[in-house]
């Protein structure tokens, strides 16, 4: 009976640091979106699907063109980067002045062209990367590289991404009008160029997520329902906008699907995940670090 414990203390340890791991990609993704939101205030329904093509991106670097996976990681990166700035400019641009449900509903138009674009230009097969990483064994607990490689990373994504924003003209400039937009303008600095930047900067960290997420799941037209959904919830958990609590709101999420997936399966993990959001929603609506009136 007392090993049976010890084992089950291992994989419960097992299941928590998986779920860290898992955080700090979710954490990332979350952290593209609530940048553009809270300075464009526009909700990416299509945000996952620019991670689609960035994994896509990589598989024929890769797998078609024979880069190797360090050099291919930029370029994708830098792809999905465009991609983000385009979309900026073709659809959001023009409804920046339109009601939310028009910009929601055009963003939601954009999936579903993406998720046609791919199902007609690559097929319904999941396709992957190749590449096998070992797993790291300590004692009775395995842990996969590709894991914490990903976890590494996003955390050196965010960090990057945290001195951008703190160091830089550029990166005060985003973090100003996120706060007023309209004394911004007055002042003389140009949101437009403001704005395209941040769609541009949100785009490379879908294109990191990608890169990252390519290493551990197959990818195919639909792969970003896997993390879309989630992605979206974290934000909204968190508090739109809200880069500290999309933060703590990833690691909240992942442990709950790692330990529910420790205790049953991965997809009950998912239902209590969307269990967990319904009922926060009701004790705190506007979010997990939103102030009691």
């Amino acid at each position: 009976m007392q090993a049976f414990f010890d084992i089950f203390d291992i994989y419960l340890l097992e299941a928590v640091v998986n779920g860290i791991l898992l955080g700090g990609v979710l954490a990332l993704l979350a952290l593209g979106l609530n940048l553009i939101f809270g300075v464009i205030d526009v909700t990416w329904i299509c945000y996952a699907e620019l991670v689609m093509i960035g994994m896509y991106g990589m598989y024929y670097l890769v797998q078609v063109f024979g880069l190797p996976y360090w050099l291919a990681a930029p370029i994708a990166i830098l792809l999905v980067a465009v991609l983000g700035a385009a979309l900026h400019y073709i659809v959001i641009a023009p409804l920046l002045t339109a009601p939310p449900i028009n910009q929601l509903l055009a963003t939601g138009g954009v999936l579903f062209i993406l998720q046609s674009f791919a199902t007609v230009a690559f097929g319904i097969d999941f396709r992957n990367l190749g590449i096998r990483l070992p797993v790291l064994a300590l004692g009775e607990m395995h842990l996969s590289y590709a894991r914490l490689l990903s976890f590494a990373a996003a955390l050196i994504g965010m960090l990057v991404v945290y001195f951008f924003m703190t160091r830089t003209f550029t990166g005060t400039a985003i973090r100003a009008i996120s706060q007023d937009r309209q004394i911004m303008s007055l002042m003389g600095v140009d949101t437009k160029r403001i704005y395209l930047i941040t769609s541009a900067l949100g785009g490379a960290l879908a294109g990191l997520a990608a890169c990252l997420l390519v290493l551990q799941y197959d990818v195919h037209p639909f792969v970003g329902l896997s993390f879309g959904p989630i992605t979206f919830l974290i934000c909204v958990l968190g508090g739109l906008g809200n880069f500290v609590g999309g933060f703590i709101a990833a690691f909240v999420f992942a442990e709950i699907i790692s330990l529910g997936g420790l205790f049953s399966d991965l997809e009950w993990g998912y239902v209590l995940a969307f269990a967990f959001f319904i009922v926060m929603m009701f004790i705190r609506p506007a979010g997990l670090l939103a102030r009691r009136s």
